[in-house]
């Protein structure tokens, strides 16, 4: 499957590399931006692209933390440049875009990382819509905001490529991640029309469909300790590897079995998942923030 989702130039690429020690990464020299780079998949994602010889640009919310990797970046030998930045935001979006094409003319490399998760039955969510206006605005408007700032530039410089880090639940959909799993779907979806429409200016767009990764954001969402979950790092990796081979999707077997169960079965999938639901209880958390909403607009 994977040779599907690959060029054969990003094969015969890689494999030189391999031959050829020494050969420098695709990303060497090149500007990368990396969103939601203070913490977890984004701070291990913009070590590993410094280390492969990119100038990373940092973006995040939380400016010390952001500048804690820059620090850290550098003192390994990179090059690395940070840019606090709000991206629920959209005036704040806009202005980043303005400042990174001023200062550095645009970006080859974006990899679309920060994110939002919320585990909550639908049962518990009819007195909260705010939790899909909430997903939305950083998993789905914030990614298109930043692409379409910097797509023409990567357009005009007939070279780009765009990472993003979606969700195995595009192929699964999973009970109770109903708010996230739309949004990174969302994402999923306007990325490959994205891709075909700038495929002739040799800008391109790959999808990581993950499942659990150990980060703090899947902390609240509970159940999730006995599962087997990537590292940052391993994540990183394997973001790394996709900037430089540039494959349409990077898939879990898990998430491409369940898709097919989706295709063929659709039935029997709803009542698979369905168990999966009732087995797998809100999170106290979920309840209690769920009781809170009730309760205040009734008061």
């Amino acid at each position: 499957m994977g040779l599907l989702l690959q060029t054969p130039r990003a094969r015969l690429a890689r494999l030189r590399r391999r031959l050829s020690r020494g050969r420098p990464s695709p990303l060497a020299g090149r500007r990368v931006l990396v969103t939601g780079a203070s913490s977890g998949i984004g701070e291990a994602t913009a070590y590993a692209v410094a280390g492969a010889g990119a100038h990373v640009l940092l973006v995040a919310r939380r400016a010390d933390e952001l500048d804690r990797v820059r620090r850290a970046v550098a003192d390994g030998g990179g090059r690395a440049a940070a840019y606090p930045c709000d991206l629920a935001d959209g005036d704040a979006v806009d202005t980043l875009v303005a400042r990174l094409l001023a200062e550095h003319g645009g970006v080859d490399y974006l990899v679309n990382n920060a994110g939002r998760s919320i585990r909550r039955s639908l049962a518990l969510t009819h007195d909260r819509f705010h939790d899909f206006e909430r997903t939305m605005a950083v998993n789905y408007f914030a990614p298109v905001r930043l692409t379409m700032g910097l797509l023409p530039a990567m357009r005009a410089q007939r070279f780009g490529h765009v990472v993003n880090v979606v969700t195995w639940g595009v192929q699964m959909k999973a009970p109770k991640f109903a708010a996230y799993i739309a949004s990174k779907t969302a994402l999923d979806t306007w990325s490959r029309i994205a891709g075909r429409e700038a495929y002739d200016d040799n800008v391109t767009f790959t999808n990581m469909r993950f499942a659990l990764v150990r980060t703090a954001m899947v902390v609240p969402t509970g159940n999730v300790e006995d599962r087997r979950q990537l590292t940052p790092e391993q994540a990183a990796q394997k973001v790394l590897r996709a900037l430089e081979d540039r494959p349409v999707t990077v898939d879990t077997l898990a998430g491409r079995a369940g898709e097919v169960l989706n295709l063929l079965a659709p039935r029997l999938s709803d009542a698979l998942m369905n168990r999966l639901h009732r087995a797998s209880p809100d999170s106290a958390r979920a309840r209690n923030a769920g009781a809170s909403a009730r309760s205040s607009d009734r008061t």
